[in-house]
């Protein structure tokens, strides 16, 4: 008996053959960020930026660090770039780790290349915490704007605000008052969450339960209020008054910074969200039950993080740029640390005689920051699904 044939196979359905090759996201987001080269050279040089920080803290700190910015000597002051040290005036301990001033002396004779590196972590130490905080609050913020905009604020919940704001506020200035502050604004707020001062039903509510329940403004306009408050202040000068009232210290500065620098987040994550939540796929899962906190961290904030990106790495580079300018001043990191802004600041008097102290610490300052500005551009355009190739 002879075997069949085996049947031909099935055509192939040219219909539903892709039409590209599938890729991954990371994919379509690096073909369109590569074709953008003054992004790729900011983030080669965001790249190098942090290795130099992460560099400057291995060796300058410790009890005995490879390169100590805070060896005074005066017989080698104000020594130009790749001079060589003159050992026969030097003890061993203050002979250069690497043979030669790199970067020149300053008017104590420190290593200026040793001091640049312990400024290199100190900015991106300040830029990212900075950021991080701002971020934080701005999500927070933008998030509960978005989602929650339409709800009415009651009088009470007002004054339960004003009073853990203030707290927190006079807990840095006069921790009593703030303490006090805190404690009322924490019972306000016990009694506001156990409902102890709802009318029982059947009675008629009082005068001071009418007045404190009394509705006021929406969610949404008392958070943009509130940003348009804060964008009226000269950002600057606030964080000036504050640090000068505030001990010298890189955590105050960092905190105050961060404080001041959230009102673009929070709007880049309020439209966001207001965009995504007419979407059909959240009208979907509200409807299968899913809850209000799920709906907003699991499916709606994974969506709205592009622009937060965006956002953070344009904000790290202001943030750098505002510690420089405090240091420049004098309200930032306090001596001995070294930072980019009071190296510029000890320059100044001696931009004549050792102009290097000046262009150095200044030409680095530009550098960074333009190269978070370029990175920070091209990373809006790789992440905007418009550019992307279908």
């Amino acid at each position: 008996m002879q075997g069949r044939n085996p049947a031909p196979p099935a055509p192939e359905n040219v219909l539903e053959r892709p039409l590209a090759p599938r890729r991954t996201l990371w994919q379509q987001f690096w073909t369109v960020f590569r074709q953008n080269r003054l992004a790729v050279i900011g983030l080669v040089c965001f790249l190098l930026f942090f290795l130099t920080a992460v560099a400057g803290l291995l060796l300058t700190s410790g009890n005995q660090p490879v390169l100590n910015p805070a060896v005074i000597r005066l017989q080698e002051k104000l020594r130009p770039p790749f001079a060589v040290p003159n050992l026969a005036t030097l003890r061993p301990s203050e002979v250069p780790a690497l043979g030669i001033y790199l970067l020149g002396t300053d008017e104590l004779g420190r290593d200026v290349f040793a001091r640049m590196l312990q400024g290199a972590w100190v900015s991106l130490t300040v830029g990212f915490v900075a950021v991080g905080i701002s971020i934080v609050i701005g999500i927070f913020l933008g998030g509960i704007a978005g989602y929650y905009g339409q709800n009415v604020v009651r009088l009470d919940h007002v004054l339960m605000a004003v009073l853990l704001s203030a707290g927190f506020v006079l807990l840095a200035l006069s921790p009593a008052w703030g303490a006090v502050l805190l404690l009322f604004g924490a019972i306000a707020a016990y009694g506001l969450l156990s409902g102890a001062g709802r009318t029982p039903p059947g009675r008629q509510p009082t005068v001071l339960s009418r007045f404190l329940h009394s509705k006021t403004l929406t969610i949404d306009t008392l958070i943009m209020r509130l940003v348009d408050i804060m964008l009226c202040f000269p950002t600057f000068f606030l964080i000036l008054t504050v640090v000068a009232l505030l001990p010298a210290s890189i955590y105050n500065i960092m905190i105050v910074i961060g404080l001041t620098s959230w009102m673009g987040t929070t709007r880049f994550v309020r439209a966001e969200f207001l965009a995504l939540r007419e979407q059909d796929f959240v009208a979907a899962v509200r409807a299968l039950g899913v809850g209000n906190l799920r709906i907003i961290f699991r499916h709606m904030m994974p969506n709205a993080v592009a622009p937060v990106l965006v956002s953070a790495t344009l904000g790290i580079a202001s943030a750098i740029l505002t510690e420089a300018g405090l240091s420049f001043l004098g309200f930032g990191v306090p001596p001995p640390n070294a930072t980019w802004g009071n190296i510029l600041s000890d320059g100044q008097n001696y931009i004549f005689d050792a102009p290097w102290l000046t262009f150095i610490p200044g030409i680095t300052i530009l550098v960074v920051v333009l190269a978070f500005n370029l990175f920070g551009e091209g990373l809006r355009d790789a992440l905007n699904p418009r550019l992307r190739e279908r």
